[in-house]
């Protein structure tokens, strides 16, 4: 085996090994109308993130923003946790693949989802809950009074009649967005970050930190600083706007950043790309780089009946392309409504 120094591995968990969108089903069960709900919020993240950009903000943000709500409709630490229990969904061959890695090498899952749920994915294929970075979140520690309750149905009922929020993806700045979408988003902002902030309820969005974004990266580092492994020795596989950081710093430490049935986002900060329908592809890339080091997935072809890796193409009309099938297939193997997520 490769050993210059021992790599280490760090997956996203929503994607790479689950087929979940946790949140999104979460609130999809508890809040009525809640995959519609979601959905504006999370594109309202993906805004304040990539777009416009706002200070001390992070994508992943979308997790303690919906936590108000959440609890406005009833929402517990035992509801969460036994809806994460029953409706855990694995990507083919991936919880097998997690164990033979184990075996042979550090491993981590860095996860946005909330803890919760990656208990129950720890406890259904024995990993190592030590080795996981998650979103920490106490629902029961808030009590709704019937005043803020008014208030949260309001902005609640606002925001669902709004027509669907959809980003242009060529939007840099807020600028490019039209004069009627930067209203809706000015005026989210003004109930999450004013109203919502100064409720009791707004300490979750206070409080809360969702591991997406900066902290992704930051788990990465600490994972190196703790193995004394550096980062070029790292692996890092993502698919979304989350895992973005993680892969850019991975990429840039020259370590391998993987972006597996990303989306734009992802696909845009990793160097490398697989696609395919099971936790496969991923095994295959995982176990070459063990083996014989990143110089080897230069090497590395694979295009097979729903398999695929490769280099991240440079020319845009190539990415273009590669981006519009790794999405596809993102919605196919995710399902239409979570694979749209950012």
């Amino acid at each position: 085996m490769y050993n210059k120094s021992m790599p280490f591995l760090a997956f996203d968990c929503e994607g790479p090994i689950t087929l979940n969108d946790n949140a999104f089903e979460f609130a999809s069960a508890i809040i009525p109308n809640g995959g519609r709900f979601f959905k504006q919020v999370s594109r309202f993240d993906d805004y304040l993130a990539d777009i416009k950009k706002r200070e001390n903000y992070k994508a992943g943000d979308t997790l303690k923003l919906i936590l108000p709500f959440l609890k406005l409709f009833g929402a517990t630490n035992k509801t969460l946790e036994e809806f994460s229990e029953r409706t855990l969904i694995l990507l083919p061959k991936m919880d097998e693949i997690l164990k033979s890695l184990l075996k042979i090498a550090q491993v981590y899952i860095i996860s946005t989802s909330y803890r919760p749920y990656l208990v129950a994915l720890c406890k259904r294929i024995g990993f190592p809950m030590e080795n996981v970075f998650c979103t920490e979140v106490d629902l029961d520690r808030v009590k709704i009074s019937q005043a803020e309750a008014k208030i949260l149905t309001e902005i609640y009922e606002r925001i669902l009649s709004y027509a669907d929020i959809e980003l242009p993806p060529s939007a840099k700045t807020p600028e490019d967005l039209p004069q009627s979408l930067r209203a809706v988003l000015d005026e989210m902002e003004y109930f999450f970050f004013e109203r919502v902030w100064n409720l009791d309820s707004g300490v979750f969005l206070r409080e809360v930190n969702p591991i997406g974004g900066r902290e992704k990266a930051r788990a990465c580092e600490e994972i190196s600083k703790g193995l004394n492994i550096p980062l070029s020795e790292g692996f890092y596989c993502g698919d979304s706007i989350t895992d973005t950081e993680a892969l850019s710093l991975l990429r840039e430490a020259k370590g391998v950043s993987l972006s597996f049935n990303g989306n734009r986002y992802a696909l845009r900060s990793a160097e490398f790309y697989a696609l395919g329908y099971d936790g496969e592809v991923v095994g295959k890339v995982a176990l070459a780089f063990l083996n014989e080091g990143k110089d080897a997935l230069y090497k590395l072809r694979i295009k097979e009946d729903r398999k695929e890796f490769g280099l991240i193409p440079k020319e845009e009309e190539s990415l273009a392309a590669l981006i519009s099938r790794s999405e596809e297939t993102r919605k196919r193997v995710r399902g239409i409504l979570i694979g749209e997520l950012g």
